[in-house]
C-alpha cells in the first residue's frame, strides 16, 4: 500500500536520485523517502531496436536507453571520472577541496556496490609526453584518472543499488511521469503527476536528466526561477579502427581534448570514448541521435567517440535546446534517423552510398545508420570545426584523418540551460532542489552522483539530523 504524503520526493532514478537516496538512508535519517521515474525497472529496460537489429526506431513511450532506473547511465560506458575538473559545474557551488573529497566519498559507494577497482590514468612522465604532442597539434589535454565500469557492470552495480534502497524502506515508482510542482508561499507542497495524482511532501528534489531538460527548464520558468544558458554541444560520434587510438586508449582509456578551431575560433572537444565499443542509437523524445558504449565483456575492432562544438548564444535568442532538437530533426528527416558518412565523401562534397560505404575499412558498428551526406545537417560552421579538430587529431592518432572514418550525426547534448540555486542547490522555492545534467549544473555520472549527495546533506541539516 503507497503512502499519500512523504518526508523526500525524488524525481529521477538517475545518479543524482539515487544518491540522494543512498546518502540519506546510509546516515540513516529516517526519513520517507519515494522516486518518482518515469521509465522502467532496470530489468525491464530493453530497447526493441537491440531486440530485432534492423527494424530501427519504434518511438517508445519512454526509450529504455536513457529512461529508467540508473537514467541514461544504465546503458552508458559507466566511466567515473575522478577528477574535479571533468564533468560539470559542482565546484562553483561547493569548492574543489569539497568536490575532490566528495568525488572520492561517491567513488568509494560505486565500489562497495560492485564497481571494478581498475582506474584508468597514466603517470605524469607519459602525461607529459602526451601532453607535448598535444600542444605541437594546438590541443589542450586535460589529463584525469577513471573509472571504467562498461555498460555490463553499470548495470550490476545499479541494480545492487536498488535492491539495497527498496530493502532500506525506499519507495520506487516507475512509469510515473511528473508534470508539475505545487508550491504556496515560496514553499513547495506536493508534486503532481500525468495522471492527475498529488503527492505531498516536505522536500522535493528534481532531477530530471539530459532528456526532460526542456521540461525542467519550463516548470523552473513558471515558478519565476532564474535560467542562464549554458553552451550547446552538437557534433558528431567518430568511428574507426581501434588501432588507430590505442596510443591514447590503452592506458587513459577517455583522452580529453580541447581545440580552438582557426577558422572560426569555436570550442570543439573529444567526448565519451569508447574504445573497442559499439555506436548506438538513442531516443530523445522522439528524436534519434547517436551515441557510443564500451561493454565489459564484448569487445569489438573499433572505437568511436564525439566531437562536439560548443556554442554559447547571447541575446536575444534564448533556446539553444530547440536549436539542437532542430538540427537532430533535420538528420531524422533525411535518413529516418541516424547518418553515417565517410570522411572521404564529406571532404569531396559527396554523400555516403551503401556501396561506398561496404567499400570502408572501418566497419560501422551501427547497422541500421542511413549512409548519406552530413553537410545537408550540421551547418558549415560546425562541420568545418570538426573537420579542422580531426586533422589535428591525427597528429596524435595518425591515421584518424582517414577517407574511411566514419561519422555518425547527429550528437546533441542536451543541457542547455542552468537553474539558479544556491551552493546546496536549493531553489528559491523552499525546500525544492535540482541537480544532475538535466538543471545544468553536471555534466556526467561522477559530478551528477555528487549533487545527489550535497542535496541529501543539506535536507539532513534543515532536519537536524547528523
Amino acid at each position: 500500500m503507497t503512502k499519500k504524503d512523504y518526508d523526500v520526493i525524488i524525481i529521477g532514478a538517475g545518479p543524482t536520485g539515487i544518491f540522494t537516496a543512498m546518502e540519506l538512508i546510509k546516515k540513516d535519517a529516517g526519513l520517507n523517502i519515494l522516486i518518482l521515474e518515469k521509465g522502467t525497472d532496470l530489468k525491464k529496460r530493453i530497447c526493441p531496436m537491440k531486440e530485432n537489429p534492423g527494424k530501427g526506431c519504434v518511438n517508445c513511450k519512454s526509450c529504455a536507453i536513457v529512461s529508467g532506473w540508473g537514467g541514461a547511465g544504465a546503458y552508458s560506458d559507466g566511466k567515473l571520472s575522478l577528477s574535479p575538473d571533468i564533468g560539470g559545474n559542482l565546484e562553483k557551488y561547493i569548492g574543489r577541496q569539497a568536490l575532490t573529497d566528495n568525488i572520492a566519498y561517491a567513488d568509494d559507494i560505486y565500489m562497495e556496490f560492485g564497481a571494478p577497482d581498475r582506474v584508468f590514468g597514466v603517470p605524469k612522465d607519459q602525461q607529459n609526453e602526451i601532453r607535448k604532442k598535444a600542444v605541437k597539434a594546438k590541443l589542450k589535454f586535460i589529463p584525469a584518472r577513471l573509472r571504467h565500469l562498461g555498460t555490463g557492470y553499470s548495470q550490476v552495480v545499479l541494480q545492487n543499488m536498488q535492491d539495497y534502497l527498496e530493502e532500506h524502506g525506499v519507495e520506487i515508482r516507475f512509469n510515473t511521469n511528473v508534470k508539475e510542482f505545487i508550491v504556496e508561499k515560496e514553499k513547495i507542497k506536493a508534486v503532481k503527476t500525468a495522471d492527475g495524482k498529488i503527492i505531498k511532501a516536505k522536500f522535493v528534489m528534481a532531477a530530471a536528466g539530459r532528456e526532460n531538460a526542456e521540461w525542467l527548464t519550463d516548470q523552473a520558468k513558471t515558478l519565476g526561477i532564474e535560467t542562464a544558458i549554458n553552451p550547446v554541444d552538437i557534433g558528431v560520434r567518430v568511428e574507426c579502427p581501434a588501432a588507430i587510438t590505442e596510443y591514447l586508449t590503452d592506458n587513459l582509456y577517455e583522452t580529453k581534448l580541447i581545440y580552438h578551431t582557426p577558422t572560426f575560433d569555436d570550442k570543439v572537444r573529444t567526448f565519451c570514448m569508447s574504445p573497442y565499443g559499439e555506436v548506438v542509437s538513442e531516443n530523445n523524445q522522439g528524436l534519434i541521435t547517436v551515441n557510443g558504449h564500451s561493454h565489459s565483456d564484448i569487445k569489438t575492432h573499433n572505437t568511436n567517440f564525439a566531437l562536439l562544438v560548443s556554442k554559447t548564444f547571447t541575446e536575444p535568442f534564448h533556446q539553444p535546446i530547440t536549436y539542437g532538437k532542430d538540427i537532430a530533426k533535420l538528420a531524422n528527416l533525411l535518413a529516418g534517423g541516424v547518418l553515417v558518412q565517410r570522411l572521404g565523401d564529406l571532404l569531396d562534397g559527396r554523400r555516403t552510398t551503401d556501396e561506398r560505404l561496404e567499400r570502408s575499412i572501418t566497419e560501422p558498428t551501427l547497422k541500421d545508420a542511413t549512409p548519406g551526406d552530413l553537410s545537408l545537417v550540421l551547418p558549415h560552421r560546425h562541420l568545418t570545426g570538426i573537420i579542422e579538430m580531426l586533422k589535428a587529431l591525427d597528429e596524435l592518432a595518425p591515421g584518424l584523418y582517414s577517407r574511411d572514418t566514419l561519422l555518425y550525426g547527429v550528437e546533441v547534448k542536451f543541457y542547455s540551460s542552468r537553474l539558479s540555486v544556491k551552493n546546496n542547490l536549493e531553489s528559491k522555492v523552499d525546500n525544492l532542489y535540482f541537480g544532475g545534467d538535466g538543471a545544468g549544473i553536471t555534466r556526467g555520472l561522477m559530478q551528477a552522483s555528487v549533487s545527489g549527495i550535497v542535496i541529501a546533506r543539506s535536507i539532513m541539516k534543515k532536519e537536524n539530523i547528523k
